[in-house]
Protein backbone atom coordinates (compact mmCIF):
# COMPACT_ATOMS: atom_id res chain seq x y z
CA UNK A 1 0.00 0.00 0.00
CA UNK A 2 1.37 3.41 -0.92
CA UNK A 3 1.61 6.20 1.65
CA UNK A 4 -1.13 8.06 -0.23
CA UNK A 5 -3.40 5.02 -0.02
CA UNK A 6 -2.56 4.57 3.65
CA UNK A 7 -3.49 8.18 4.37
CA UNK A 8 -6.81 7.79 2.56
CA UNK A 9 -7.69 4.49 4.25
CA UNK A 10 -6.78 5.76 7.72
CA UNK A 11 -8.59 9.06 7.19
CA UNK A 12 -11.67 7.15 6.04
CA UNK A 13 -11.68 4.96 9.14
CA UNK A 14 -11.26 7.95 11.46
CA UNK A 15 -13.83 10.11 9.62
CA UNK A 16 -16.36 7.25 9.51
CA UNK A 17 -16.08 6.57 13.24
CA UNK A 18 -15.61 10.11 14.56
CA UNK A 19 -16.74 12.61 11.92
CA UNK A 20 -14.63 14.79 9.67
CA UNK A 21 -14.52 17.91 11.83
CA UNK A 22 -13.52 16.05 14.98
CA UNK A 23 -10.48 14.45 13.33
CA UNK A 24 -7.42 16.58 12.81
CA UNK A 25 -4.57 16.11 10.38
CA UNK A 26 -2.21 15.41 13.28
CA UNK A 27 -4.39 12.48 14.39
CA UNK A 28 -4.29 10.99 10.89
CA UNK A 29 -0.52 11.44 10.79
CA UNK A 30 -0.10 9.87 14.24
CA UNK A 31 -2.18 6.85 13.21
CA UNK A 32 -0.22 6.32 10.00
CA UNK A 33 3.23 7.38 11.16
CA UNK A 34 3.51 9.43 7.97
CA UNK A 35 5.19 12.84 7.98
CA UNK A 36 3.17 16.02 7.45
CA UNK A 37 5.32 16.92 4.45
CA UNK A 38 4.38 13.62 2.79
CA UNK A 39 0.70 14.27 3.45
CA UNK A 40 0.89 17.69 1.81
CA UNK A 41 2.82 16.23 -1.10
CA UNK A 42 -0.27 14.18 -1.89
CA UNK A 43 -3.04 16.50 -0.68
CA UNK A 44 -3.06 20.29 -0.70
CA UNK A 45 -5.47 20.41 2.25
CA UNK A 46 -7.67 18.39 4.56
CA UNK A 47 -10.52 19.04 2.12
CA UNK A 48 -8.49 17.51 -0.71
CA UNK A 49 -7.86 14.48 1.47
CA UNK A 50 -11.56 14.29 2.29
CA UNK A 51 -12.47 14.35 -1.41
CA UNK A 52 -10.08 11.44 -1.96
CA UNK A 53 -11.64 9.63 1.01
CA UNK A 54 -15.12 10.10 -0.45
CA UNK A 55 -13.87 8.66 -3.74
CA UNK A 56 -12.31 5.74 -1.88
CA UNK A 57 -15.52 4.87 -0.03
CA UNK A 58 -17.63 5.40 -3.14
CA UNK A 59 -15.45 3.01 -5.12
CA UNK A 60 -15.40 0.36 -2.39
CA UNK A 61 -19.14 0.56 -1.74
CA UNK A 62 -20.15 0.53 -5.39
CA UNK A 63 -17.75 -2.28 -6.27
CA UNK A 64 -19.22 -4.33 -3.44
CA UNK A 65 -22.95 -3.66 -3.96
CA UNK A 66 -22.86 -3.65 -7.77
CA UNK A 67 -20.81 -6.84 -7.66
CA UNK A 68 -23.54 -8.56 -5.68
CA UNK A 69 -26.27 -7.25 -7.96
CA UNK A 70 -24.43 -7.98 -11.21
CA UNK A 71 -24.46 -11.70 -10.43
CA UNK A 72 -28.24 -11.74 -10.93
CA UNK A 73 -30.02 -11.48 -14.27
CA UNK A 74 -33.63 -11.30 -13.06
CA UNK A 75 -34.99 -8.07 -11.57
CA UNK A 76 -36.29 -9.62 -8.35
CA UNK A 77 -33.08 -11.56 -7.69
CA UNK A 78 -30.96 -8.47 -8.42
CA UNK A 79 -32.93 -6.32 -5.98
CA UNK A 80 -32.95 -9.07 -3.36
CA UNK A 81 -29.15 -9.29 -3.70
CA UNK A 82 -28.95 -5.59 -2.82
CA UNK A 83 -31.06 -5.98 0.31
CA UNK A 84 -29.30 -9.23 1.29
CA UNK A 85 -26.01 -7.36 0.94
CA UNK A 86 -27.30 -4.56 3.16
CA UNK A 87 -28.35 -7.14 5.73
CA UNK A 88 -24.83 -8.55 5.69
CA UNK A 89 -23.36 -5.05 6.07
CA UNK A 90 -25.70 -4.09 8.93
CA UNK A 91 -24.70 -7.26 10.73
CA UNK A 92 -20.96 -6.82 10.17
CA UNK A 93 -20.55 -9.68 7.70
CA UNK A 94 -18.84 -7.61 4.97
CA UNK A 95 -15.10 -7.53 5.55
CA UNK A 96 -14.44 -4.95 2.81
CA UNK A 97 -16.64 -2.23 4.37
CA UNK A 98 -15.68 -1.91 8.06
CA UNK A 99 -18.17 -2.62 10.83
CA UNK A 100 -21.47 -0.86 10.18
CA UNK A 101 -21.64 2.71 11.49
CA UNK A 102 -24.39 4.09 9.26
CA UNK A 103 -23.98 5.76 5.90
CA UNK A 104 -20.62 7.49 5.52
CA UNK A 105 -22.02 9.79 2.82
CA UNK A 106 -24.98 10.98 4.88
CA UNK A 107 -22.78 11.53 7.92
CA UNK A 108 -20.16 13.50 5.98
CA UNK A 109 -22.78 15.44 4.05
CA UNK A 110 -24.33 16.59 7.33
CA UNK A 111 -21.05 18.19 8.39
CA UNK A 112 -20.90 20.56 5.41
CA UNK A 113 -23.17 23.20 3.89
CA UNK A 114 -22.99 24.40 0.29
CA UNK A 115 -19.71 22.63 -0.28
CA UNK A 116 -18.18 20.40 -2.95
CA UNK A 117 -18.41 17.55 -0.43
CA UNK A 118 -22.21 17.73 -0.65
CA UNK A 119 -22.04 17.28 -4.43
CA UNK A 120 -19.73 14.27 -4.11
CA UNK A 121 -22.02 12.63 -1.56
CA UNK A 122 -25.05 13.23 -3.79
CA UNK A 123 -23.18 11.79 -6.79
CA UNK A 124 -22.65 8.58 -4.83
CA UNK A 125 -26.34 8.30 -4.00
CA UNK A 126 -27.33 9.13 -7.58
CA UNK A 127 -24.96 6.47 -8.93
CA UNK A 128 -26.89 3.85 -6.98
CA UNK A 129 -30.20 5.06 -8.45
CA UNK A 130 -28.69 5.18 -11.94
CA UNK A 131 -27.37 1.63 -11.64
CA UNK A 132 -30.73 0.37 -10.42
CA UNK A 133 -32.52 2.18 -13.26
CA UNK A 134 -30.12 0.79 -15.86
CA UNK A 135 -30.49 -2.76 -14.59
CA UNK A 136 -34.26 -2.47 -14.20
CA UNK A 137 -34.59 -1.06 -17.74
CA UNK A 138 -33.54 -4.53 -18.91
CA UNK A 139 -36.95 -5.71 -17.65
CA UNK A 140 -39.25 -2.67 -17.62
CA UNK A 141 -39.98 0.32 -19.85
CA UNK A 142 -37.69 3.24 -18.98
CA UNK A 143 -40.24 5.36 -17.07
CA UNK A 144 -41.25 2.38 -14.94
CA UNK A 145 -37.61 1.38 -14.39
CA UNK A 146 -36.73 4.93 -13.27
CA UNK A 147 -39.67 5.11 -10.88
CA UNK A 148 -38.90 1.71 -9.42
CA UNK A 149 -35.21 2.60 -9.05
CA UNK A 150 -36.13 5.68 -7.04
CA UNK A 151 -38.54 3.71 -4.85
CA UNK A 152 -35.95 1.01 -4.17
CA UNK A 153 -33.24 3.57 -3.43
CA UNK A 154 -35.56 5.23 -0.94
CA UNK A 155 -36.17 1.88 0.77
CA UNK A 156 -32.41 1.25 0.78
CA UNK A 157 -31.72 4.63 2.38
CA UNK A 158 -34.49 4.13 4.90
CA UNK A 159 -33.10 0.72 5.82
CA UNK A 160 -29.63 2.19 6.37
CA UNK A 161 -31.03 4.97 8.56
CA UNK A 162 -33.20 2.56 10.56
CA UNK A 163 -30.34 0.11 11.02
CA UNK A 164 -28.08 2.87 12.32
CA UNK A 165 -30.33 5.30 14.16
CA UNK A 166 -32.93 2.76 15.23
CA UNK A 167 -30.32 0.09 15.90
CA UNK A 168 -32.52 -2.29 13.90
CA UNK A 169 -30.09 -4.71 12.28
CA UNK A 170 -33.07 -6.43 10.59
CA UNK A 171 -34.04 -3.29 8.64
CA UNK A 172 -32.78 -4.62 5.30
CA UNK A 173 -35.06 -7.64 5.60
CA UNK A 174 -38.04 -5.39 6.30
CA UNK A 175 -37.10 -3.14 3.37
CA UNK A 176 -36.87 -6.19 1.09
CA UNK A 177 -40.35 -7.29 2.18
CA UNK A 178 -41.59 -3.81 1.27
CA UNK A 179 -39.70 -3.81 -2.05
CA UNK A 180 -40.76 -7.24 -3.27
CA UNK A 181 -44.37 -6.30 -4.13
CA UNK A 182 -43.07 -3.38 -6.23
CA UNK A 183 -41.25 -5.76 -8.55
CA UNK A 184 -43.91 -7.00 -10.93
CA UNK A 185 -43.22 -9.90 -13.31
CA UNK A 186 -42.57 -8.80 -16.88
CA UNK A 187 -43.51 -10.55 -20.10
Amino acid sequence: MTKRDELIKTAFELFYLNGVHSVGINQILAETGIAKKTLYTHFASKEALLEAVIGYRDDRFRTWIFGLMSQQSQAEAMVKAMFDGLDDWFNDRVATLMPFQGCFFVKVNAEFLNHRVNELCFEHKQAIVDYLAARLSEHYPEPQANQLANQLALLKEGAIAQAYLGKDRQAAKLAWNMAKPLIKPTD
